[in-house]
């Protein structure tokens, strides 16, 4: 694929520990190691219109290729890409990364697998590795050796271990695959076994690992394959090790063509991790809604006195300095690159009470191994006093404006909602001077925002307090308990948002001008927040049919971006977008039949 034509139809494997971006010529485009938020070794995503000689990508490319398809292995994060020439020549690609239970625990090492078979005739393969080191500065030494080839960089290394012609591989020159290949990047460390019998026994681990992940999975009945992807892919962007829950595996996709709007997603944002947590806990994943209950307990923990930062590194580190590549020129030249993301150093208030409503799962699901004791509701309590001391004082709010500050209606609500919370976990401990304590603070809380995000003139709960603007987080007041969706003053709210965000099946965030001007693409999430309000507020055909549009709009493999354009249709913004994919899962939840009746 040319550099111009770099677009965002990408397939993703990992293990939770590592993953890869692969287009739809079976080339890996993006990949960092050795972790998540790692140096990207393979960034031609963002590095199109470099000399094609020295870009980063690891590529599989068939002689005189005619056509290309490409499909998940069913239920897996194992992605196949059958090639065919003009001749007759045809193969099978097969890419993953290691996944499965073995001696206990879950083994998921820092390996990309890509296997090649022939499936008819002679076909000839050509296998350009050319990884960059230190964010695109530095190119690889290369070093061969008896059965591999080393990649090194300063502080950074791997290697392809094969049963392919090494030749091959250094001098990218055309071989014929005449019988199963296999090519395992992984440390730079030897492996002892036959590279081939190595890639097919971890690929019928791997895909039983998945077929069991998803048979545990309590999916609705109606739109199943699309809520198992997203599930998938949702799992794919959670960081075992912490239990942190990336926003997406890449950065500095821009929102929009040439607008400067370019982040680095490759953290753990707390407000999104809930919403991905909640949704997979509603599927039943609970080890990894554990995972992030450790996570943020850390958090909590060693905060101190200090506030709490809007998102962490994978790792749990608050700091994330930004700063701009400059050796990475960025998607289709589009820079910049900025690796960090300054919004660590913003106050954003609705941070308080996502780690209660994530934390409140503890003290309610009988499922989870540990329940959530007085100890750490005590703990919790520290989170609720902090949302009632900034619930109306000025923050960047859940867009993170680096231009202003407001009093965002979202923030306060997010607020409301972890006193609230704080109530219901004290009644449940049987804390009963506690429950009522924090019951009537919520109370107080609640009367104040809707009294202060209720403009007269607009007739609908604005984005701020005093100001006109529509936000589309209003759209979540009664997912969040505020308001009920039938109560005139929201159903006032959910017209208005439709006439002013709503861009065909697709909502802008807001169209008043930010730090970057108006925003020109549509923001992914928040069709589907609209969806969801329609269900609630009983307009649920309405909502199933909106629903199936979009999921008509999704790539070819069913994943989701940040952005859209909603007149081209093209996706734009970092990608896989788990704020997206929580969007197909929790609308399919509310929409579906149920198997009751469906059966």
């Amino acid at each position: 694929m040319s550099g111009r034509e770099r677009n965002l139809d990408l397939g993703v494997i990992g293990n939770s520990e590592v993953a890869a971006l692969i287009d739809t010529d079976a080339t890996v485009v993006w990949a960092c190691l050795p972790r998540l938020d790692g140096d990207p070794v393979f960034c031609a995503l963002l590095d199109s219109d470099r000399d094609p000689g020295t870009q980063g990508q690891f590529a599989i490319e068939l002689v005189d290729c005619a056509d290309v398809t490409q499909r998940y292995l069913r239920n897996t994060a194992i992605l196949e890409t059958t090639m065919s020439d003009g001749h007759g020549n045809r193969l099978r690609i097969v890419d993953f990364c290691p996944r499965f239970r073995a001696r206990g625990r879950i083994f998921r090492p820092a390996m990309i697998i890509r296997m090649i078979e022939p499936v008819a005739g002679r076909p000839m393969v050509r296998i350009r590795v050319r990884p960059r080191f230190e964010h695109g500065e530095l190119a690889a030494e290369v070093v061969r050796g008896s059965h591999h080839v080393a990649y090194r960089g300063r502080s950074l290394g791997f290697r392809i271990t094969t049963n392919c012609s090494l030749s091959a591989i250094t001098s990218e020159a055309p071989c014929v695959v005449d019988r199963p290949l296999a090519l395992i990047l992984g440390p730079d460390e030897a492996v002892e076994v036959s590279p081939q019998a190595l890639a097919a026994d971890f690929l019928d681990k791997t895909r039983g690992y998945w077929d069991d992940w998803v048979r545990g999975l309590a999916i609705p009945f109606e739109w199943q394959d699309a809520v198992i992807r997203a599930a998938i892919s949702l799992k794919l962007c959670t960081y075992e090790d912490t239990g942190a829950v990336l926003a997406a595996l890449t950065t500095s996709v821009p929102e929009s063509p040439g607008s400067g709007r370019n982040w680095d997603y490759r953290y753990c944002w707390l407000r999104d991790s809930y919403f991905v947590i909640q949704a997979l806990n509603r599927l039943g994943a609970t080890r990894t809604m554990e995972g992030y209950l450790q996570f943020i307990d850390r958090i909590v923990a060693s905060c101190g006195d200090r506030d709490i930062a809007p998102l962490y590194a994978v790792s749990g580190e608050r700091e994330v300095t930004e700063r701009i590549v400059p050796a990475l020129r960025g998607y289709r030249g589009m820079g910049p690159v900025r690796i960090g993301n300054h919004a660590w150093l913003q106050r954003q208030h609705d941070v308080y009470g996502a780690i209660v409503l994530a934390s409140a799962h503890s003290f309610f699901d009988e499922r989870l191994t540990h329940l959530g004791d007085a100890v750490q509701f005590g703990q919790l309590e520290c989170m609720g006093e902090r949302a009632l001391a900034v619930h109306d004082q000025p923050d960047a709010g859940p867009w993170e404006f680096r231009g202003f500050e407001r009093v965002h209606t979202f923030s306060a609500a997010m607020c409301w909602a972890g006193v609230d919370r704080l109530a219901r976990i004290a009644r449940r401990l049987g804390l009963d001077a506690r429950a009522s304590h924090w019951h009537g603070h919520a109370g107080k809380l609640r009367e104040y925002i809707l009294q202060h995000a209720w403009s007269d003139s607009r007739q609908a709960f604005t984005g701020s307090y005093g100001n006109g603007d529509l936000d589309a987080t209003a759209l979540l007041l009664p997912e969040l308990g505020l308001v009920d969706a039938t109560d005139p003053r929201f159903l006032s709210t959910l017209a208005l948002i439709g006439h002013e965000l709503k861009h065909g099946d697709w909502l802008y965030r807001y169209r008043h001008r930010d730090d970057f001007g108006h925003p020109e693409t549509a923001f992914t999430i928040c069709a589907f927040w609209y969806v969801n309000a329609l269900a609630m507020a009983g307009r649920r055909d309405e909502a199933r049919e909106h629903f199936e549009r979009l999921l008509a709009r999704r790539t070819r493999l069913g994943l989701l971006s940040e952005d859209i354009d909603p007149k081209s249709g093209e996706w734009w913004g970092n990608f896989p977008q788990t704020y997206s994919l929580v969007g197909i899962v929790n609308s399919a939840i509310r929409l579906s039949r149920s198997w009751e009746e469906a059966l």
